[in-house]
């Protein structure tokens, strides 16, 4: 991602990656309310994403105000990685 950052930063293309965290799918639905509470307690913020969190940080990744951010890596899942693997 980064490699291909440079490579088309000079024709005005930015290059960017949304890493979510947990986040509350149809996928995950299936995850009992213990396992779901017992990583909730592990992000900074205390709960799991929601499909929203993360479109929003998309989202903001297309418009003007981030013009000047390529060959990033934004995480999206609350604070979940801050303290590292546990």
């Amino acid at each position: 991602m980064r490699a291909l950052a440079l490579e088309v930063g000079p024709q005005g293309i930015r290059v960017n990656n949304v890493a979510p965290g947990v986040i509350r799918t149809p996928m995950s639905a299936g995850l009992s309310d213990e396992f779901y509470e017992a990583l909730a307690n592990n992000a900074a913020l205390k709960r799991l994403g929601e499909p929203g969190d993360v479109a929003d940080v998309a989202v903001w990744l297309c418009t003007e105000e981030a013009r000047f951010v390529t060959g990033q890596t934004i995480l999206a899942d609350g604070g979940f990685a801050i303290p590292g693997l546990r």
